[in-house]
């Protein structure tokens, strides 16, 4: 389980409408809408994976330490929310070091994975995981493999692997389903949002059961606020993707903490990284990630 820490205004599709000299000047909303997911994991009993915005923890640096008090795992959104595919390779190793720096001062905690804005880690630039390993990062989850229109990678293995061989950061690609040929996403986000949610169930449990794979899930804290003031000027297609049902998501969400069992990444795909941040063996991590019921 695991929740890509930004606000409303911060979102990729949003970038033409609310730039990075104004975030200081919109209403935030993503410390109340996180400590409403926290309220929610601890109900639930379960332990989740944050990758959160540098630029966010600079800001609310005691929404970072409940997250670690919580017993959840912090890792790397970047900085600034900027897609990789936009930046090169001195401007992203400042944007993750500087991240990594905060977070890590912030939660007083070693922060090990990254996730990048938009998946945008793809086959034209997977020379970033070079920086993310020489920067102290283990793992990315930032590799979608499908077909969209911002992103994807649709012929990435499913499965954790290690693009620059095995001396480089272990990539642990978003939850897909192989359906007719092709990969279809199951991992939450919009998708989650806009779809019945028994797809989404049924996904996952085809991922766990038909495949015998865990699955990384992700949401984002603003996607649990239909409150959120509206950005105007958007597009038609940017306002159906980002605006529709956010009303549906906390209780879909509960719905899936009941339905399925749950932990962070480093805990999840601890044989995939060969040990946790907190040393626990890969062994006794085979269990995690599968649903509760068949």
């Amino acid at each position: 389980m695991t929740f890509d820490v930004e606000d409303y205004f911060q979102v990729s599709a949003m970038e033409p409408h609310v730039s990075r000299g104004q975030w200081r000047t919109m209403p935030c909303r993503v410390e109340a809408n996180t400590d409403r997911l926290l309220a929610m994991l601890d109900a639930a009993d379960v332990r989740a994976t944050f990758f959160t915005l540098g630029w966010v923890a600079e800001r609310y640096p005691a929404l970072v330490r409940r997250i670690v008090a919580g017993g959840h795992e912090l890792a790397s959104h970047g900085y600034w929310h900027q897609r990789v595919t936009e930046l090169t390779t001195a401007e992203f190793r400042d944007d993750v070091t500087r991240a990594k720096g905060v977070l890590e001062d912030v939660g007083g905690v070693s922060v090990q994975g990254y996730r990048a804005p938009s998946f945008s880690i793809g086959s034209g630039n997977l020379h970033a995981l070079n920086t993310l390993r020489e920067t102290g990062h283990r793992y990315s989850s930032s590799v979608y493999p499908v077909q969209h229109d911002h992103y994807g990678m649709p012929d990435a293995p499913r499965e954790p692997f290690r693009p620059l061989g095995d001396d480089g950061v272990v990539e642990l690609p978003l939850a897909t389903v192989r359906l007719a040929g092709r990969n279809l996403p199951a991992a939450g986000g919009g998708y989650f949002r806009l779809l019945p949610y028994s797809v989404s169930r049924g996904a996952l449990r085809r991922m766990n059961g038909h495949d015998r794979l865990p699955a990384i899930f992700y949401l984002h804290p603003w996607e649990i606020d239909p409150g959120q003031p509206r950005i105007p000027g958007v597009s038609l297609k940017t306002r159906f993707r980002h605006y529709v049902n956010l009303a549906r998501t906390e209780e879909r969400l509960r719905r899936l903490l009941r339905d399925f069992r749950w932990g962070p990444v480093s805990v999840v795909y601890g044989h995939a990284l060969g040990r946790t941040a907190d040393g626990a063996a890969a062994s006794d991590l085979q269990t995690a990630g599968v649903p509760v019921q068949s």
